[in-house]
Parts: structure tokens; C-alpha cells; sequence
């Protein structure tokens, strides 16, 4: 399994957005990467920065949202919905996005559920409880 540092992963963020507008090939994952990328506009500044994004840190307690992070869990969510693994998310997603009318809102929720799984995880060492970030995801649906 692939498992990039900090800085490799900004940097295939990067690398992708400098793509977008020439006629270089695509990976699968570059063309995804570029999709979601589109569907955050307030990151497009960062991007176009380049190298110089590399660098700069996101405290939590400063409430600002990390874009690498955001990007990245996108894009383990798009895998994750592929795969249906954990058992069970692609459905707690698609009630989702059939509730809320808005597949874009409805990753968000997805995202925010297993950014908490990570974080669980990681406070407790221990692996990442799926049954439990599923659960989070279809949360909230019989309101």
C-alpha cells in the first residue's frame, strides 16, 4: 500500500493542478484528483502557488481547514465508495446524497465521519473502527 509523507502528498496535489491546463496525460487518480480539486474553488490560490504551498502549516487551533487534508480524504472516500469498504458506506453515502439532494454536501458528511474515525484511531492506537464510521455517516438520517 501506498503511503506518502506530508509532503509528497502536497506535492502530487500540486504537480496535478500545474496539469490541469496543458496537454499532459492523466493518471486515474490525477484526473479524479483534478475533479475534486474543481469542486473546491477557495483552494485554486494555494494550487497556483506551487512549490511555495509545500511549506505552510495548519494549526487546528487556529480553525483553519488544512486543503492537503481535505483534498486527500476526498479522495480516500472516492476509493472507499469504489470498493464499499468499509462494508456498508457506499449505501450510508447514498442516503445520504439522496436526503440531502447535494452528492458534494453529502461527501463532506462522509468526510467529517472519517476524519473522526482517524482521529479515534490514532487517540486510542488503535485501528480505525468501520462499523463505528459507518454509523456516523448514516447518523442523522431518520431526522
Amino acid at each position: 500500500m501506498f503511503n506518502p509523507s506530508r509532503d509528497q502528498a502536497r506535492q502530487f496535489f500540486i504537480d496535478t493542478w500545474a496539469k490541469r491546463g496543458g496537454n499532459q496525460p492523466l493518471t486515474q487518480m490525477e484526473t479524479l484528483a483534478l475533479t475534486l480539486m474543481a469542486r473546491h474553488p477557495e483552494y485554486h490560490a494555494l494550487l497556483d502557488q506551487g512549490e511555495r504551498a509545500l511549506t505552510r502549516e495548519y494549526p487546528p487551533e487556529l480553525g483553519e481547514t488544512n486543503p492537503f487534508l481535505h483534498l486527500s480524504l476526498h479522495l480516500a472516500i472516492e476509493e472507499q465508495l469504489a470498493i464499499d469498504q468499509p462494508p456498508g458506506i457506499r449505501a450510508a453515502f447514498e442516503a445520504q446524497r439522496a436526503k440531502l439532494g447535494d452528492e458534494h454536501e453529502a461527501l463532506h458528511r462522509v468526510l467529517d465521519c472519517l476524519g473522526e474515525s482517524i482521529w479515534r484511531a490514532q487517540r486510542d492506537r488503535q485501528p480505525p473502527d468501520g462499523a463505528a464510521y459507518v454509523a456516523c455517516v448514516r447518523a442523522g438520517l431518520d431526522d
